[in-house]
């Protein structure tokens, strides 16, 4: 019966469509309008089975465990053709390469070079061993036969049994036996679990890798990955909300690493080259999201952009927690010197490495709010100062301030206070700064001539060239004074522009970072800007600089009470910033604490005699083949970068800063000098202790000629 409210032409979209006939020579007929809209039927029922195939759970299953298994084995493939190829110092080279690191080029083909090399020994090795082994098995069996026929004679002559001959070869014929009895019950059973065993290896390898596609995974349950590899970077950057981003993700942006995901210190760095359109300060602006995605907090995130290379984003993140872990005890607490012109510890890095505080052709700036930590590291790099018996030391703390009291013995001024008589005083000691730096810089052409530096053999020939070392803490109520603030800012910016060269350091402390309270041109000569926590954007870029803080280097991310003796810095590195924390010389008389005096008690003795008198102590010149020699120990060979870190532990004030370079020049006149060994550089013990040996014959050769 025919429904009489259906259309006359009404067709299902699935029914076959009659064919198009035309006569031989003719343009084919056109397609009935209806095609189009059946064909987009068909295409969105057929999204729609793909879409349900995907949300179904069996599916999903089989084809999220059956990519595990092809993903493990292609993961395990290419991990065993890295490790039989160069192929991972070819990838590493082409990164290097992009990336316009020449230094880190020629390292890994030294690498490349060095791993051909052993493998190449190794099959020579394989081969030899191949050819010798039918004669090593036939002389191992003859040995062995050999061994327990003489011990079956030994047992014979002890029991008068001469049946006990063959009991040692019975013994061991049985003992194989049983071996094969038992390898013959393992075996079946072992040869049926090996190929599940092996799957299970790679699907594991899978799973840990998620080589599935992303539909096919288990729903995420919100847990972020605490290790921040390149699969945990790009899901943070992809939840940033960053359009420009998203739409790059989306169209299938493939991320270039310029430096692949390493361990560094404490943490982990990168490089990412952006993809158009974004930029590292839109990554900075949302910065506190991209620590909560990595699982970090923000102090701990640190996205930059490298000096020379726009358009990447240098990420280092730290581990978790790493800012809340003890400080080391600052290393000249019970013993040693200093020596100015090659700085003092003060403070440690969150990688964990130590820092060295700069004093000469330095100036210092060191701001935060009150109880972050400013006093502890001004502290340190002080009693670091004074352990050096050539350092003057001043002190002007604008306020009521007993901090610096235990060092008032091995000042030369102590002054304290915030009324105008102190204001005054550190004015007067700004006036005399201002005298002596040109009186200094005359001294210096008359002793090293116009572009000579001050060292220390020159501080040594005259007293009036002695380094000195100024503090004016709580220098806000100085400069923002009425009456005497103008004049001070004039003088300040004039000793710092002349005193680099001359011996004097400058140390400016603040808990007011302003524009008012410190003069720009200040913040613009001082080499060493050290922000600890600060309340906002403006007292962040008045410590480390315009633009800091848009930069992504932010000492506001720290927090009061919480981050204390931490602090964001500028200067000490070759890096952009460097986030340190303090050392600190502990001092609490309530709690008979004091760590201070001490220091202070020695640094005395270096300085005066038992009649006040001010003397130097001689200095023991240092003899580099012994120190070569006594690191290296027992070891016939030691790399270049060995060498030098054991002989700054053993001589910091020595080989602090020293490099290859200065290793070479030190050895090469005694022929003791670095080679490449296997593609890298080493230092010989053979070598120097034949020099050692030379220069002791040509030393008793001297002494003999002399005698008559």
């Amino acid at each position: 019966m025919t429904d009489l409210h259906a259309p006359a032409n009404t067709e299902t979209p699935d029914a076959p469509t009659p064919a198009l006939t035309s006569e031989p020579g003719s343009s084919p007929a056109p397609a009935p309008a209806e095609a189009g809209p059946r064909r987009r039927v068909r295409i969105d029922h057929l999204r729609r089975v793909i879409v349900e195939a995907r949300q179904h759970t069996a599916y999903r299953f089989t084809v999220r465990h059956s990519a595990y298994l092809t993903g493990g084995a292609r993961v395990l493939s290419r991990r065993a053709w890295d490790s039989r190829t160069t192929a991972r110092h070819e990838r590493m080279m082409r990164i290097a390469e992009a990336g316009g690191n020449e230094e880190l080029v020629q390292k890994w083909e030294q690498r490349a070079y060095a791993f051909r090399f052993a493998r190449h020994r190794r099959r020579v090795e394989l081969l030899q061993m191949a050819i010798n082994a039918p004669k090593a098995i036939a002389t191992a069996s003859a040995a062995g036969a050999g061994t327990l026929l003489l011990l079956g004679c030994m047992l014979a002559a002890a029991t008068d049994d001469l049946n006990d001959v063959l009991t040692p070869l019975n013994t061991v014929v049985s003992f194989v036996g049983w071996v094969a009895f038992i390898g013959g019950i393992v075996w079946e059973p072992m040869l049926y679990s090996l190929p599940l065993l092996a799957l299970a290896g790679v699907w594991a390898v899978g799973r840990n890798r998620k080589t599935a596609p992303s539909w096919a995974l288990p729903a995420d349950t919100g847990e972020l990955d605490v290790l921040p590899d390149e699969n945990a970077i790009m899901r943070a950057l992809g939840k940033l909300s960053i359009p420009q981003l998203n739409a790059a993700i989306k169209e299938g942006w493939t991320p270039r690493w310029v430096q692949p995901t390493t361990r560094l210190g404490n943490g982990y760095h990168t490089q990412l080259q952006l993809p158009m359109g974004v930029t590292v300060e839109m990554v900075n602006a949302k910065k506190n999201v991209l620590a909560h995605n990595l699982m970090r907090k923000p102090v701990e995130t640190w996205p930059t952009e490298p000096p020379n290379m726009p358009g990447v984003l240098d990420l280092w993140v730290a581990d978790q927690g790493s800012l809340n872990g003890v400080v080391p005890p600052w290393p000249l607490l019970t013993e040693g010197v200093t020596d100015y012109f090659k700085g003092v510890p003060v403070a440690v890095s969150q990688r964990g490495e130590p820092i060295i505080g700069k004093l000469m052709a330095a100036n210092w700036i060191v701001g935060g709010i009150m109880g972050s930590g400013k006093t502890s590291i001004v502290v340190a790099l002080l009693l670091g100062a004074i352990l050096d018996p050539l350092v003057i030391a001043e002190v002007y703390v604008m306020a009521t301030n007993v901090d610096y009291d235990p060092l008032k013995p091995r000042l030369r001024t102590l002054v304290k206070g915030d009324d105008p008589e102190q204001l005054r005083a550190a004015l007067d000691a700004l006036r005399a700064l201002s005298n002596e730096v040109t009186e200094r810089g005359k001294l210096l052409e008359d002793l090293g001539g116009e572009s000579t530096k001050l060292t220390r053999e020159l501080a040594l020939k005259d007293p009036r060239m002695r380094p000195k070392v100024v503090v004016f803490d709580e220098c806000h109520e100085l400069f923002m004074s009425k009456d005497y603030g103008k004049e001070a800012s004039e003088l300040a910016i004039r000793v710092m522009k002349k005193a680099r060269k001359v011996g004097i350091t400058l140390i400016w402390v603040t808990v007011s970072p302003t524009a008012d309270s410190i003069p720009r041109d200040v913040t613009r000569n001082t080499s060493h800007r050290v922000a600890f926590a600060v309340g906002d954007q403006v007292a962040n870029d008045g410590l480390l600089g315009s633009g800091k803080y848009k930069a992504g280097i932010r000492a506001t991310e720290l927090v009061p009470g919480q981050d204390v003796g931490t602090a964001v810095t500028y200067g000490f590195t070759s890096k952009p910033f460097e986030i340190i924390r303090s050392h600190y010389v502990a001092r609490d008389p309530e709690k008979g604490i004091d760590e201070v005096t001490p220091v202070v008690e020695r640094a005395l003795k270096a300085y005066e005699n038992d009649d006040g008198v001010w003397e130097v102590p001689g200095t023991q010149p240092v003899d580099h083949l012994a120190d070569v020699a006594a690191v290296l120990g027992d070891e016939l060979r030691m790399l270049v970068q060995e060498v030098l870190h054991r002989l700054a532990e053993r001589t910091p004030g020595a080989y602090r800063d020293w490099g290859p370079t200065d290793l070479k020049k030190a050895l090469e006149p005694y022929g003791a000098e670095q080679y490449k060994s296997a593609g890298r550089m080493v230092i010989s013990r053979d070598r120097v202790h034949e020099a050692i040996l030379t220069r002791l014959a040509e030393d008793t050769g001297d002494e003999g000629g002399d005698e008559i």
